[in-house]
C-alpha cells in the first residue's frame, strides 16, 4: 500500500465537527460531505484539495463525536491517507471501518508544510518528505486492516468475504 501526494496540515485536536460540521450530517451521502470536508477548519479546504492529496495534522486527530461521517468525508474528498501525531480512538476505528488508511507519525506535522510533497509506503512502514529526504517511520498496516482499506471498509469486507466467497447469504 503507496502513496504519493501533496500535503495538507492541519493543527492539534482537529475535531470531527471540523472534519465535517454537524450542520450537514442530514445526508450520508459522500459527495455530498466531500463538498464540506474541512471547512471548519479551512474554508477554502474544500476548493483546492484534489484526489491522491495526503492529509497531515498534529495530535488527537478526530476527536469529538463518534460520527462515521468524519472518514467518509475525507476518503469521498479524494484524500489518499491521513497521517497524524495521533488519532481519538474512535476516528482510529471508524477511519478502517470506512476504508481510510491512516498513520500515526510522531513529529511529522512539523516538519511538513502545505504543498510539500510525501510517499508513503504503508507496507513497510515509512514516510518520506521528497523537498528535504527526511524519513519517519511509522507502525505498517496490519494485514487485516489492509484487507479492510482493499475492499472500501468493513462493510464491503464482510460482503466479499463472508457473502460473495462463501456463500452465506444475508
Amino acid at each position: 500500500m503507496k502513496f504519493r501526494g501533496k500535503v495538507w496540515v492541519f493543527e492539534d485536536d482537529v475535531d470531527t465537527d471540523q472534519i465535517i460540521p454537524a450542520r450537514y450530517l442530514t445526508t450520508s451521502d459522500p459527495t455530498i460531505l466531500a463538498r464540506h470536508c474541512m471547512e471548519d477548519a479551512d474554508p477554502t479546504f474544500p476548493g483546492k484539495v484534489q484526489k491522491g492529496d495526503i492529509l497531515v495534522a498534529g495530535k488527537n486527530f478526530g476527536s469529538g463525536s463518534s460520527r462515521e461521517h468524519a472518514p467518509i468525508a475525507i476518503k469521498a474528498a479524494g484524500i489518499a491517507c491521513v497521517i497524524a501525531e495521533s488519532f481519538a480512538r474512535i476516528f482510529y476505528r471508524n477511519a478502517f471501518n470506512m476504508g481510510l488508511p491512516i498513520f500515526v507519525c510522531e513529529g511529522i506535522s512539523k516538519s511538513v508544510k502545505d504543498g510539500d510533497i510525501v510517499q508513503v509506503d504503508g507496507d513497510r512502514g515509512e514516510i518520506l518528505l521528497e523537498k528535504t529526504g527526511e524519513r519517519f517511520q511509522v507502525a505498517p498496516i496490519p494485514e487485516f486492516m489492509q484487507a479492510l482499506i482493499e475492499a472500501g471498509g468493513l462493510m464491503p469486507y464482510v460482503r466479499r468475504t463472508f457473502v460473495d466467497e462463501k456463500g452465506i447469504s444475508s
